[in-house]
């Protein structure tokens, strides 16, 4: 005999919608619900404003004459079939020709681009300008292998002689390399030829090379594009270092002109793919909304009411259950109605957990939303679990992948715990505000003398913070903020 701990199906599932993001909730809910029959979705909108009615009428009453209007325009178009037709006649000899702006609205032009599902990408742009381009079969599958070979950056994954050694291959294969053997000119002809494509730099070997070829479609008469041209071959890895120092006395340049030849390259694009395939941007819904209220002064937080649909039981199905009949039926109608209690329950279970979490996390960081990232106040996860009576781990699921939307933008619940560092007077700072004094120092810099990681400890030491030179690094890291050498600039 002994004792041990069970978890209950019920219990698992409350803790696993507890730890689910928005979109996974919104699957779940969508998967039991095509499960069970017993669980129903709430439609049931509010009784709309009298405006709303009067809206809601002049569109009802819209929508009436509507089809009347298609009714009369398919009787001008209803044309008796005769019994016996010509040999040579046309389908437009018996029915007239429907305009083709039959369905567009009056006065408005159809948008095609909007009926695409979806977004062209490099590789379509690519080969969409090779079928426009005069060439014979053999240059055509070169063409095609280079363009196969970019990346969706707009540079060549393969090196010129993988790219070589493959087209030999194939030519040989289909019987096109008899006549003359492939060399190396031929793939670098067909490849310049790639390179002069939209958008301008693609198919390009290196950076290096793609910004040459920026550089050479521009027109001549360009300030300083020879300049931009001799620092792009020969100086780019002293340019990537901002080692400017090294390019004035070797190119015996002076300020003004680099300046200017640093702003001439800084117009090019480094990445000519993403001009035509850009990266789809990731949308966050939120879980939970906080707004001030005017008249008490008080951050009041609500969840989010669109994240999960109102769930009920199905009355039609549940009235068909029978107390004492054991049939199978009737045991799956009774499982089917226990599950739906039990999600429904764990479903409000989450929510309740998720607001109450979310009010005291608002009440240790009123001075965040009052007064910005400097005001954060340092806060761990036994904090939040002591105000709300549970465990750790449980703050821990429902504080993972949820998103507070509040008048200084969209954060993750998580974003509001940080660790502290004691400050000179025997307080505590938060390493949130630690990071924004090091960004607001970083940006009221002088770009020609940018700050080391020692000399920011020092600033902060004298504002009674004291942090180590790596403690600086790591958050500099953090932030994807370059370091001094790196942020040196000549402007």
């Amino acid at each position: 005999m002994g004792q041990h701990l069970t978890m209950t199906p019920q219990l698992q599932q409350a803790i696993r919608l507890l730890q689910l993001s928005t979109l996974d909730l919104q699957q779940e809910i969508q998967q039991v619900l095509e499960s069970n029959p017993m669980l129903d979705v709430n439609d049931d909108d509010p009784a709309p404003t009298n405006n709303d009615q009067d809206q809601n009428s002049q569109q009802s009453a819209e929508v009436i004459k509507e089809p009347s209007k298609v009714e009369e325009t398919d009787s001008q178009w209803e044309v008796n079939i005769p019994d016996e037709l010509a040999t040579d006649t046309s389908w437009d000899d018996i029915y007239p020709s429907l305009p083709t702006n039959m369905s567009a609205p009056s006065g408005e032009d159809i948008n095609f681009d909007s009926f695409r599902s979806e977004t062209e990408d490099l590789l379509d742009h690519l080969f969409w300008q090779l079928n426009l381009t005069p060439m014979n079969t053999r240059d055509r599958i070169i063409g095609e292998s280079i363009i196969e070979a970019c990346g969706p950056d707009g540079y060549l994954k393969s090196n010129l002689e993988e790219i070589f050694s493959g087209l030999s291959k194939e030519l040989n294969e289909e019987g096109m390399d008899d006549d003359a053997q492939l060399g190396m000119d031929e793939v670098n002809a067909v490849l310049h030829r790639l390179q002069q494509f939209d958008p301008p730099g693609v198919c390009a070997i290196d950076l290096s090379d793609c910004l040459s070829i920026q550089l050479n479609q521009l027109p001549t008469e360009t300030p300083y594009l020879e300049n931009a041209k001799l620092i792009v071959k020969d100086y780019l890895a002293q340019l990537g270092s901002r080692d400017y120092q090294t390019i004035m006395r070797k190119t015996k340049y002076k300020d003004t002109q680099l300046q200017s030849i640093l702003a001439l390259i800084q117009s090019l694009n480094p990445r000519p793919g993403d001009a035509v395939s850009p990266e789809q941007a990731q949308y966050v819904v939120p879980d939970v909304f906080v707004r001030k209220d005017l008249d008490s002064n008080e951050w009041i937080v609500e969840l989010n009411p669109d994240i999960s649909p109102n769930l009920h039981i199905n009355k039609g199905y549940a009235e068909l259950i029978k107390r004492n009949d054991p049939s199978s039926d009737n045991d799956y109608l009774k499982t089917n109605l226990s599950d739906a209690k039990w999600f429904i329950k764990s479903l409000h279970s989450r929510n309740e957990t998720l607001l109450k979490v979310a009010t005291k996390i608002i009440e240790h960081q009123r001075g965040f939303l009052d007064y910005g990232e400097e005001a954060m106040k340092p806060l761990v996860l036994h904090d939040i679990a002591l105000d709300v009576d549970m465990h750790e781990s449980t703050i821990s699921r429902v504080t993972t992948q949820k998103y507070m939307h509040t008048p200084r933008g969209i954060f993750e619940l998580k974003y509001f715990f940080s660790s502290h560092v004691s400050t000179a007077n025997g307080g505590e700072c938060s390493s949130t505000a630690i990071r924004a004094m090091i960004k607001k120092i970083i940006l009221d810099e002088n770009t020609k003398k940018p700050y080391s990681d020692s000399k920011l400890a020092a600033l902060l030491d004298d504002q009674g913070i004291k942090v180590a030179r790596r403690t600086i690094a790591k958050y500099r890291e953090a932030m994807h903020i370059p370091p001094s050498n790196e942020r040196k600039s000549l402007m």
